[in-house]
């Protein structure tokens, strides 16, 4: 493997420390920049930790150079639709700013790769509910600005110096690590499948479904589900494809097909055994009915074949981890 390093902003989060995992188990040499408030250092399984913020321009300037960095995988960002939409300056500030911030680091300190978690929410509702990367690109909400400001941003730089980039559009995320050695321990989590998994093992005393009026077949939204051991090898692969001289991309990052809201509520029920409380809501601000991704390009580009693309051992896979965090709270407790 290069001698050189990467820096994993946000390596301590749910998706970058699966990253970090993976990149780890390749010999690679992985310095993690988190600065813990969503993150957990118990989850950073290779590297070394420093805890940080991103826009912290000094200190990433020092990381680059005393680490021989040449490649940035950068997810260090606030995630939650509905909290975008009512404190948008927040989503600007550390989505947007920092990322600036970070990219001028990047210039300076010569960093040659760089990749960008992004969002399908770039696209807002497209047209049938299936995202191309062609698609005109129009968010709704303040999370899907912040991340396509950044996305102009790494567009414009590469464009103007040597530095190569892949923009990986993630669709809906879940899942954990199949060998149960990290997960998801977001706090207040959104993401359906973890709340389902929340209100399975007792957690939540319900699950809210939020919106049974959307022009779907059962009037609930519809969305692409990946496991997140499969975005973090499209990750891993991304970076193979950059050192072999790859040229800028922006690709999807789903499995091309989608489940409704009831879909995952009865897989999980299902999995788990347990037929935990339903709640209907009224819709919430910015969220598109149907979002389905568009797949051909990373297939071609990286090579990419997920192996987890199957909503019952995503489903498995989270609920393994909730019940090891409510073991963890009982031990705790008692």
């Amino acid at each position: 493997m290069t001698a050189k390093t990467i820096l994993v902003t946000g390596g301590a989060g749910y998706i970058g420390s699966h990253v970090v995992k993976q990149l780890g188990e390749a010999g690679e040499k992985v310095i993690v920049l988190d600065d813990l408030s969503t993150g957990f250092e118990e989850s950073v399984l290779y590297g070394e930790l420093v805890v940080g913020k991103t826009g912290d321009q000094a200190l990433v300037d020092r990381l680059i150079s005393e680490h021989n960095i040449d490649t940035v995988m950068h997810f260090a960002a606030h995630t939650i639709v509905p909290e975008s939409v009512s404190d948008p300056l927040k989503y600007y500030g550390n989505n947007t700013c920092s990322t600036r911030s970070l990219l001028e680091c990047c210039q300076r300190g010569g960093v040659k790769h760089f990749i960008f978690s992004s969002t399908a929410a770039v696209y807002g509702i497209p047209d049938g509910g299936l995202a191309t990367e062609s698609a005109t690109l129009q968010p709704i909400n303040p999370y899907g600005m912040s991340k396509l400001m950044s996305e102009f941003m790494l567009k414009d730089l590469s464009a103007a110096s040597d530095l190569r980039s892949v923009v990986l559009r993630y669709f809906n995320v879940a899942g954990c690590d199949p060998e149960g050695k990290i997960g998801q321990s977001t706090l207040k989590a959104t993401l359906l499948v973890k709340v389902a998994c929340e209100a399975a093992v007792g957690k939540r005393s319900h699950l809210s479904v939020f919106g049974t009026d959307y022009p779907t077949h059962d009037g609930t939204g519809v969305r692409d589900y990946i496991h997140v051991s499969d975005l973090a090898d499209a990750h891993v692969k991304s970076l193979g494809y950059l050192r072999k001289g790859g040229e800028s991309q922006v690709m999807n990052c789903g499995y091309g097909h989608g489940y409704s809201v009831r879909e995952v509520i009865e897989t999980t029920k299902r999995v788990t055994g347990i037929d935990f409380p339903v709640e209907e809501e009224p819709r919430r601000a910015g969220d598109p009915p149907s979002l389905v991704a568009s797949v051909d390009r990373i297939h071609g580009v990286l090579d990419w074949t997920p192996r987890y693309d199957d909503l019952e051992v995503i489903v498995k896979t989270a609920y393994e981890w909730e019940k090891k965090l409510a073991e963890k709270r009982a031990s705790t407790a008692s």
